[in-house]
């Protein structure tokens, strides 16, 4: 016969267990809930954007992204388990006070499609004159690329930009020897553009998101010692050099190093630039380094004259948060002979050697 002792202590356990799951579960259901009830009072409107053939787990964490759901995961359990999943491709104008069921049907019903939106996607490391053509062909040549081009390149109209946007300074943008003035601020983002929009509103979109970027990082580009335009036509080299974060800034940190000792940058993808619109291949820049042009810092002493690209954020914070290293020169593994990574030196010599193993000319 079991004591008494033994049976409260069963009996303990099984208070205690029965507590545990009672707690779990409504745990489980305050996270349910909160999961599917709205994130805000309706006060903020969302462009949300659906691509073919996305699964409801991107949409999911799209939409928890742009802040529209709390929890992904909820929403993507609810949305297999209600059978809302078959979602309409397309442009959608959403709001933070829909509930997730609000939000599913929504997105299920093309009539809800947001016709009149026009989608200009901007990736890390275009040029300007790219960004003008794409804008271009999106509004089916409503605006020519090269009128788009000149309006960033109009002194007057960057004069009229600097009144709102504080990282844009007159001084620094007035030199002809600019391929395209306002290279380097064309934020990379997708973008929702309207079919009425001017050249002006495009424009200050991209700029709109640039401004974003630049004041959350302001005490930094304060910190750093250069002007924005500085760091950008820096940030534009890395971007351009580099393609992970780890890279980017431990060659940041490299050609800080040249600068400081007074060594010239002698970065290849500014030979990309300077050779502009006769640039058709990546071994171009490796073969044409005496190419007459500002942008050419095997030619010209410390940075080069202006951005040679639109960087990306990362590119931008490596440049602002370099990583220190002894480093004064790196090479890529373009052709990926050995790892297909890029590979750090301090002295010429190891260079050379390391440049004969990846068979690039220099």
């Amino acid at each position: 016969m079991p004591t008494r002792r033994k049976i409260n202590s069963v009996r303990v356990v099984f208070v205690v267990v029965v507590c545990i799951l009672i707690i779990a579960g409504l745990a489980s259901v305050f996270v349910v809930k909160k999961g599917l009830s709205s994130t805000g009072n309706g006060d903020k409107n969302v462009v949300f954007t659906i691509e073919s053939g996305q699964t409801v787990d991107t949409v999911a964490e799209d939409l928890e992204k742009e802040g529209l759901i709390s929890n992904a995961k909820v929403v993507e359990l609810y949305a297999k388990m209600s059978h809302n999943t078959n979602f309409v491709a397309g442009t959608f104008e959403l709001n933070n006070g829909m509930s997730v069921k609000n939000i599913l049907a929504y997105i299920q019903d093309s009539t809800k499609l947001k016709r009149d939106t026009i989608v200009l996607k901007v990736p890390e490391g275009k040029w300007a004159k790219e960004i003008a053509a794409e804008i271009s062909s999106i509004y089916d040549g409503k605006y020519s690329a090269e009128e788009i081009l000149n309006q960033w390149n109009d002194i007057s109209y960057i004069q009229k930009l600097a009144k709102d946007y504080s990282f844009i300074n007159v001084d620094d943008l007035n030199n002809s020897n600019y391929k395209v003035k306002l290279e380097g601020y064309l934020f990379p983002d997708t973008y929702y553009l309207e079919k009425d929009d001017s050249i002006d509103d495009i424009t200050r979109i991209l700029l709109d998101r640039f401004d974003v970027m630049y004041k959350e990082n302001k005490e930094a580009f304060e910190k750093s010692g250069y002007s924005v335009q500085q760091v950008m036509s820096l940030a534009s080299v890395v971007q351009f050099e580099a393609s992970s974060k780890k890279d980017m800034e431990t060659i940041a940190g490299v050609f800080y190093n040249r600068l400081e000792q007074g060594m010239k940058l002698q970065s290849s993808v500014t030979v990309c630039y300077a050779l502009y619109d006769d640039f058709n291949d990546p071994q171009d820049c490796e073969t044409n380094a005496e190419v007459e042009s500002p942008y050419n810092t095997y030619l010209n002493e410390g940075l080069p004259i202006g951005p040679i690209l639109n960087p990306g954020e990362e590119a931008i914070k490596a440049v602002l948060s370099p990583k220190h290293t002894d480093y004064l020169f790196f090479a890529a593994d373009i052709y990926n002979k050995v790892d297909g990574k890029v590979h750090y030196s301090k002295t010429y010599e190891e260079h050379l050697q390391i440049c004969e193993e990846l068979g690039l000319n220099l």
